[in-house]
């Protein structure tokens, strides 16, 4: 039987705001599929962004030293990820930039042709994910680049996005609690997200079982 994972990545420096809070429904919504979750606060941890030195890419290993390195594996454990951030100035927070540039170790580039590139997750198996982005004003316009700004580097690194939770009109913490639909729909995101991991399992079983018996 396949053990799923999902994790959840709170990219706001608040761990008790608007986006933890949804991130926190989401999990229970893959938790009630049996799922196992965990929930990541970026702020828990001391990195900085990518340094540009290419001594990851014979080894997609990070050469720097510091608190990427405890993250690392979980990502690579997951089956699937809930990345959130808010809007900061139209685009994702400070942290989850630095967290995605940093994750750009687990890419691999043909040395003969850059154009051409695949990533570690993307070789052991197609992953899956969904993104939660807030924002303080009344439209999803006003987000900018925060929802692009994650969907497009996890999709480089292999994960299908299986949703998008797009919350407007938050700025105190705390306020989405008291908006059931918003609520609803991040546990709908998660648990969709879980169903589609399981779903990837059953037809992986399926097509080994067929194929073995053969």
């Amino acid at each position: 039987m396949f053990k799923m994972k999902i994790i959840a990545i709170n990219g706001s420096p608040r761990k008790k705001g608007n986006t933890a809070r949804l991130l926190e429904e989401a999990l229970r919504g893959a938790l009630n599929t049996g799922t196992d979750t965990e929930m990541l606060h970026l702020a828990d941890y001391s990195f900085g962004g990518c340094l540009g030195c290419e001594g990851c890419q014979d080894t997609f290993t990070c050469t720097i030293q510091d608190d990427m390195r405890k993250i690392y594996p979980k990502i690579i454990e997951a089956d699937g990820i809930i990345l959130g951030s808010p809007t900061y100035f139209y685009n994702i927070t400070a942290l989850t930039k630095a967290f995605l540039e940093r994750c750009y170790c687990l890419e691999s580039f043909d040395k003969r042709d850059r154009s051409r590139w695949v990533s570690l997750l993307e070789a052991v198996g197609m992953r899956y994910a969904s993104v939660i982005a807030v924002c303080e004003q009344h439209s999803a316009e006003d987000m900018g680049f925060t929802v692009p700004a994650m969907t497009k580097p996890l999709e480089s690194l292999g994960y299908r996005i299986v949703d998008e939770v797009k919350a407007v009109n938050f700025f105190e913490a705390g306020k989405v609690a008291h908006d059931p639909s918003v609520l609803e729909e991040a546990r709908s995101a998660g648990k969709r997200l879980a169903g589609t991991v399981m779903l990837k399992n059953e037809i992986t079983k399926a097509f080994t079982t067929e194929k073995r018996d053969k």
